[in-house]
């Protein structure tokens, strides 16, 4: 952990005598490509283990990453941080006379504790990226009550609470909120869900059924390895990421789309061997990866309905045994797919619902706080939170 810290404070304080750039991960871009665009050495990626080499195939679209260069020395590359996933980034560094390495380490962030608090005046998205600006937010609580409430019925003037949390990185806002609580008036009758366990339910431990869900992809003999953002590996001595679930499997075991969409990637993907990639609604993508074979007729642009085959287990790609690795993406986001994958919705019981109730307990006196913050329309700072209204003094966010 010593090193990292030094790592990274080695990174801040070289920003004052150097240029830093701030850039994005460009869509279809392979890390080979990305070195070669860089002239940075492809040893970079062949020194990559086989975990690590998977996981540099799932940096994302539209990923921010900085690029450190020394301008007294014809803009050459000093270091450069490329986040992959919430936890972790890839840290690439000149040595000395041109010679460069590379390590996974953590990602260091302040975590910020936020409330918002509005009347609708025009709808729940809208309202929220216009006292926000933060879509990511806006798309999170739509996501909340998707197939929970009828947006259709919302009246201006109902009001909406959220009490989420938010990475900040070097001074700005780093990947997406946390919802912890909300709750949205729908004829003056409001709705609540709040977060267990990464679920939401209702004040009495009820899991709406939503529209969108995963069903298994496959039939398996166990899970062989599960879904981490961050994991320190005690005997290599170094951090590792898992960004879905693996199954073992027979080689040859039918594989199944876990929900109809439109099939957006079929081929060779890297470690990842012979893999398919299906869009989904709202932003949802799965992946299907060291598959042995695809079902024949499968095509780019095909739609396919939820349990339909689209390949079978196998081991191509970086994979020592037969197994299916599935990962689940929001909008380009890895997540969980342990989180979506339900037939039926589910109720809290026993000691899970005596811990819930404790939860609930928590946030409905966070939320009814925001409540009064609406009526009183008033201002103020604190170590927690800082209050602005807008200037019609419909909405306040903290």
């Amino acid at each position: 952990m010593i090193r990292i810290l030094i790592a990274v404070i080695i990174f801040l304080n070289t920003i004052f005598a150097s240029h830093l750039e701030v850039k994005k991960w460009k869509g279809g871009q392979n890390y080979t490509a990305f070195l070669k665009e860089n002239n940075l050495p492809l040893s970079l990626f062949f020194n990559l283990d086989d975990t690590e080499k998977k996981l540099v195939a799932d940096i994302g679209s539209g990923v921010r990453y900085f690029v450190l260069k020394d301008e007294d020395n014809n803009n050459t590359i000093k270091q450069i941080l490329v986040p992959i996933g919430e936890e972790l980034q890839i840290h690439i560094y000149n040595e000395g006379e041109g010679n460069y390495t590379s390590k996974l380490i953590p990602i260091l962030y302040q975590i910020q504790d936020r409330k918002l608090a509005l009347s609708i005046n025009t709808s729940p998205y809208n309202d929220i990226i216009n006292l926000t600006h933060n879509l990511h937010l806006a798309g999170a609580f739509l996501e909340v009550f998707r197939g929970m409430v009828n947006f259709r019925r919302l009246k201006r003037g109902d009001k909406l609470l959220i009490h989420y949390k938010e990475k900040a990185r070097l001074g700005s806002k780093f990947n997406y909120p946390t919802i912890l609580s909300a709750s949205l008036e729908v004829n003056k009758k409001p709705h609540y869900q709040f977060r267990f366990n990464n679920r939401f339910y209702d004040k009495k431990g009820r899991e709406p059924l939503k529209r969108f869900y995963l069903a298994t992809p496959c039939r398996y003999r166990r899970i062989s390895d599960r879904f981490t953002y961050k994991r320190w590996h005690p005997i290599l001595k170094r951090y590792r990421a898992h960004l879905g679930i693996d199954y073992a499997a027979r080689i040859g075991t039918p594989v199944k789309a876990a929900a109809g969409g439109k099939v957006v990637q079929k081929g060779w993907r890297g470690g990842y061997g012979r893999c398919v990639t299906i869009n989904h609604l709202n932003g949802y993508k799965t992946l299907y990866a060291h598959l042995s074979r695809y079902r024949r007729g499968l095509k780019v642009g095909k739609r396919v309905k939820r349990g339909q085959v689209i390949g079978y287990v196998g081991s191509s790609g970086l994979s020592t045994r037969p197994h299916l690795h599935f990962g689940l993406y929001k909008n380009n986001r890895a997540i969980n797919p342990a989180g979506v994958l339900r037939l039926k919705s589910q109720k809290l019981t026993g000691k899970k619902l005596k811990k819930f109730k404790t939860v609930v307990k928590k946030e409905m006196k966070i939320l009814n706080d925001s409540i009064k913050d609406i009526n009183n329309y008033r201002q103020y700072d604190n170590a927690d939170f800082i209050l602005s209204c807008s200037l019609d003094k419909r909405s306040c966010i903290k």
